[in-house]
């Protein structure tokens, strides 16, 4: 915990639906906020545009109810939000500043179609380019997501019926970094802590890989596990948390409903 109160950003990966997880997140935040590090606390589960509603709720203009709605949480992540609230209760009680780290869910979409050529620059949410994928990345989507199934075209990582996938997979990722970033420029002496889909920090592939493209380069991961990880040429993570596998509670995820017209 002292190395990683020394990085620019540390990032913990989850599997959304597991109340244990978020439990060990909460466990980490407190555990950087006791070193005295000044703390960013930024949520995949929020698009940029209700940043309002996350300093309102810091500040205590909101109560949990009020500020649910206001970031449009039935319609952008929607999970049950007993899993998150107490992460948000914790920015608020000690003043950690929230991040929202999300685009709008229409432009990942968009670039999976056309490509970041074809998205104006107006358009990008305030993102910059993603770094392409290395074929290691490639192939790790490829494998996590079914392989060569024979329902798809895509019979290799390296087919061009896959590349987009790939391309909607790093809007998230340098969406992610891009914030982050953000969130750096504008307090360059804090921690950033990132709570963020696993699949995005994996080996280091996507949203680590963006933010050294943008030179944040002090950046640890932190994954929890199930399971005992033997060593690996590449590693997984900086460090690996051994859950307690007996709190294995997982809520259902609603489907969100369509976005409204504004926002598609």
């Amino acid at each position: 915990m002292a190395r990683m109160g020394k990085q620019q950003a540390v990032l913990l990966g989850e599997t959304h639906d597991r109340f244990d997880i978020h439990r060990w997140q909460l466990h980490v935040a407190a555990g950087l906020l006791a070193t005295g590090r000044r703390l960013v606390m930024g949520f995949e589960m929020f698009p940029r545009r209700v940043q309002p509603a996350l300093d309102a709720f810091v500040a205590g203009e909101l109560d949990a109810d009020a500020f649910l709605e206001k970031a449009e949480w039935k319609t952008v992540w929607n999970f049950d939000p007993d899993l998150y609230l107490p992460l948000f209760h914790f920015c608020r009680q000690f003043k950690v500043p929230m991040r929202a780290l999300n685009c709008y869910r229409a432009l990942v979409t968009r670039v999976g179609k056309e490509g970041w050529d074809a998205i104006p620059a107006e358009e990008r949410d305030g993102l910059t380019p993603a770094k392409p994928a290395t074929m290691e990345y490639r192939q790790y989507l490829f494998d996590v997501t079914g392989g060569a199934r024979p329902d798809r075209e895509a019979k290799s990582a390296d087919h061009l019926a896959f590349d987009r996938f790939v391309r909607a997979q790093q809007t998230w990722d340098r969406a992610f970094a891009c914030n982050i970033a953000y969130a750096l420029e504008d307090d360059p002496e804090a921690l950033v802590i990132g709570i963020i889909g696993r699949g995005h920090l994996e080996y280091g592939y996507g949203t680590p890989f963006q933010l050294d493209d943008l030179a944040i380069t002090r950046v640890s991961v932190l994954l929890p596990s199930d399971e005992d990880f033997e060593s690996e040429e590449t590693p997984i993570a900086d460090a690996i948390f051994r859950l307690d596998t007996s709190d294995r509670a997982q809520p259902q995820r609603r489907d969100p409903p369509p976005l409204p017209e504004q926002h598609r």
